[in-house]
Formats: C-alpha cells, structure tokens, sequence
C-alpha cells in the first residue's frame, strides 16, 4: 500500500481526501470512478491508511503500527471484499464480507473500512444488500466503492455516496514520473506517456512491456517505409502485421501517433512537441513531402481499417486497403 506521496497526479482528489480527514468530515461511502490502473485503489488505500492512523496525520503518519499494518495489508480493520467468479460479484459475498461483518465493531481502530474493487460487477440483490447498510451505517463504518464504470452502479447507491471522479494526469508528469521513479529512457517514455493517455499505471505497464516495444517498433517500421512497399509485396506485410491481429485496435492507435506527429511538426516546425523524439529525422523527412491533406486521408484510412475490423471484416483485405490509400498520400507528391 502506498501513501499519497507515491500517487502521480490527483492533486485536487488528494487534497480533496486529506481535508476531510482534518475536519472530521468523513462520509460513510464513498465512490472512485475513473478507467482501469488510473489510481483508484491506490487513493482508497491511502486515504484508508490516514483514516487509521493512530497519530491522526491527514496524509497517514507511515510510522505508527496501523500505518505499518496498511502498507502490508494486514490492518485488520482494512477490509478487501473478495469474489470467487470473476465476471460478478454475488450478493452472498456482500451480505458475508461487508452487511454481516460491519456490525461487529473495529478490532483496533477507530474505523472499520470496507474496500469493494470492480464494484461495478456487483449484481442487482448484491447492491440492493448494500444499499440499507450504506443508507443506516454505523458510526464507524466507512464503504469505499471502486469502479470503471459509476452508471453501472444503482441511482440509489450513487445518490448516498460521495463521488470522486479520476481525471487524467498530463503526459508530461506521467513522463517525468516514468524518467525518474522507474528509469525509462526519455524517448520510450514519452511514447508511453503520449499513449497511456493519462493514465499512469498503464504507462507504467506500456514502458516496461516487451510486446508493446516489439508492436511499437512494428508500427515504426511500417510508417516509414510505406510508401516504397510495392503491391506485389504487400501480401507479405500483411502478415508481419497479422502478429499484432489481437490487438489492432492499439497498432492504429500508434499508427495514428505517428501521423499526429507529421502534422504537428508540418504545422509548427517545433521538435520539443514531437512524440517520437527517436524518430525525428524521418518525420521531419514526411512532414516535408506529404500535404495536409494526404494526412487527413491518412487518418481517414486508419479510421476506416479500425469500422472495418469491428464489423469483422476480412482482415487481409481490410489491411490491404489502408496500406494502399496511406501508400497513395505520398504518391501524390512525387
């Protein structure tokens, strides 16, 4: 468990959380809402942690036994609902761990903290099980409801909890955290960072993945060298491309990263704000011999490929016609 020092970003929700502890202004249920490895268990955990801390410290003292006991996940009376099936989470499971267990008082604490995580998989009975505990709480008790998805969550549940809503946080201090905490090169973290979009554990998990490295260079190499690929060649590309078949939707998202660079550089001539800081050169080279236009038609192109392929088009031929109309643009300017 970390403290809110080790959490990039969220400054308004830590602040947000420590004022509450200060005034003794602490609802009995809360909900983090916010997309998959953005921080949501890692505020809850923290502001567990301060709620408990026997010297008061709004941040959570890290020094005292409870303090301890929370970084180890062993306070006793921080609690992590637990579900067997991994698509729900059943209203036996919320009546045993969290209805049933809250009306024993806290083994050592001043509070007793419930932690529910994928709080959107609890069925109907499940949150209308939880729904009188979080409307009649004991003075104690404290629900923090984890979710990437608030809607999926009963209007009676949400109107009883106090919601905090995770934003992004900016690539450039997801950036700096990579370069810093976990000594990513620059360039690999700003590709990370750019393609994270704000969501710092998945940058963390995009910097340090050697599929996403090999898929990034894939699509690299693709960019680059498209418009020399010959018609008689393509088949074989195809099936270079056809490895990352699974995962289409994040190769055009790079491609489009790509394309996103050529136009800013044609538009600024300005390399600071260039997302492949590696590949400079060679988008200097497209930004210079592709117009505006044929970018749009690039983007144009990948958008199409992406409608396609959720309709589940053939995918050979899906990839066959983006490559040709992408391969067009710099045709235009010979």
């Amino acid at each position: 468990m970390a403290g809110y020092q080790d959490i990039v970003g969220h400054l308004q929700i830590k602040e947000q959380l420590k004022s509450a502890v200060e005034a003794d202004k602490v609802s009995h249920a809360y909900i983090f809402n916010g997309p998959k490895d953005s921080g949501k268990m890692m505020l809850a955990e923290a502001f567990a942690m301060a709620l408990q801390c026997e010297n008061n410290d709004p941040n959570g003292c890290g020094e005292c036994k409870s303090c301890k006991q929370a970084m180890h996940h062993n306070q006793p009376d921080i609690i992590y609902i637990q579900h067997e099936k991994p698509n729900v989470i059943s209203v036996g499971e919320i009546r045993e761990q969290l209805v049933g267990d809250m009306e024993i008082k806290p083994y050592s604490s001043k509070h007793k903290i419930y932690i529910v995580d994928e709080a959107e998989k609890m069925n109907p009975q499940a949150q209308n099980a939880l729904l009188k505990t979080i409307e009649e709480p004991p003075h104690y008790g404290i629900i923090m409801l984890l979710t990437s998805n608030a809607e999926m969550l009963l209007q009676t549940i949400r109107s009883r909890c106090v919601r905090v809503d995770l934003r992004t946080v900016s690539n450039e201090t997801v950036k700096k955290y990579l370069m810093e905490k976990h000594q990513i090169p620059d360039y690999q973290a700003n590709v990370a960072a750019a393609f994270a979009q704000g969501n710092v554990g998945r940058a963390i998990n995009l910097s340090t993945s050697q599929s996403f490295a090999d898929e990034k260079n894939s699509v690299l190499s693709l960019v680059q060298k498209v418009k020399d690929i010959k018609v008689s060649d393509m088949t074989e590309k195809i099936k270079e491309i056809e490895t990352y078949k699974d995962d289409m939707d994040e190769y055009i998202n790079l491609m489009e990263i790509w394309y996103r660079d050529v136009l800013y550089f044609k538009s600024t001539r300005q390399p600071k704000g260039v997302i492949f800081q590696d590949k400079l050169n060679e988008i200097q080279k497209q930004a210079d011999m592709v117009e505006y236009a044929g970018i749009q038609k690039a983007f144009d192109a990948l958008d199409t490929a992406r409608i396609r392929l959720a309709a589940n088009g053939s995918f050979e031929l899906i990839m066959e016609l983006m490559l040709l109309e992408i391969k067009e643009i710099y045709q235009w300017q010979r």
